[in-house]
């Protein structure tokens, strides 16, 4: 299964987990790459924990020749840098910890969605007397337009991620993966009700504005 990174936290999902790379604390840490994979080898953990949150996995340098890396849980990630010391050292630890907290909260949205998807399909369907593969595709361009303000081929132009991407779930930011579920939810019973495309749109962009009234009201007041 494909790595992808998330550019918001900086971190890569696969299979519901978050991951980062030895490449990356190296970089973040300001050590040498090889000195990292020295650390994550030379670690006293049980074979049981390293099986669970390291996984050798090569990436290509400039001149595009493979090298080594680890991929590792935050468990993994946590263990490995318990002992780099230092004032800076401690504020990196905080600062990755949170964005793996962060984005296992986005993993979790984006798992919900992904497990929706078939009851969002059937509804589709079923509210088409004769339907047609493009009638889903329109039902989901309309909902990324609202959150988006465009589909989902001109967010993958737009930030660069390969035509053959199957979905930008996983490009999204937290608050927009939410805010599509949302949609979704909301439009598996409007497409039963409300047969007219143009009143399901009007129906979610007005849920897509509360919601963001909402979340803004809610950030005004924890940073009062």
């Amino acid at each position: 299964m494909k790595l992808v990174l998330n550019p918001e936290y900086g971190l890569y999902e696969r299979g519901g987990k978050a991951f980062c790379s030895s490449k990356q604390v190296a970089e973040t840490f300001e050590k040498e790459h090889r000195n990292v994979l020295r650390d994550i080898r030379e670690l006293d953990c049980s074979e049981k924990f390293s099986l669970l949150n390291f996984e050798q996995s090569t990436y290509l340098n400039e001149k595009k020749q493979k090298q080594p890396e680890f991929l590792m849980t935050k468990d993994g990630f946590t263990f490995l840098v318990m002992g780099y010391r230092g004032e800076k050292a401690a504020a990196f630890k905080e600062i990755y910890i949170e964005r793996f907290n962060q984005m296992e909260d986005f993993i979790k949205s984006l798992l919900a969605a992904r497990f929706e998807f078939p009851d969002f399909t059937d509804a589709v369907m079923r509210s088409h007397d004769e339907p047609k593969f493009y009638h889903y595709s329109n039902e989901l361009n309309m909902i990324n337009k609202i959150v988006l303000n465009m589909d989902a081929k001109q967010y993958k132009k737009l930030h660069g991620i390969a035509k053959d991407e199957k979905s930008i779930r996983p490009f999204l930011s937290a608050e927009e993966a939410a805010a599509i579920e949302a949609l979704q939810r909301a439009d598996i019973g409007l497409l039963m009700v409300v047969p007219e495309f143009s009143r399901r749109k009007e129906i979610l962009t007005g849920l897509y504005q509360r919601l963001r009234a909402g979340r803004e009201a809610i950030s005004e007041l924890s940073s009062a």
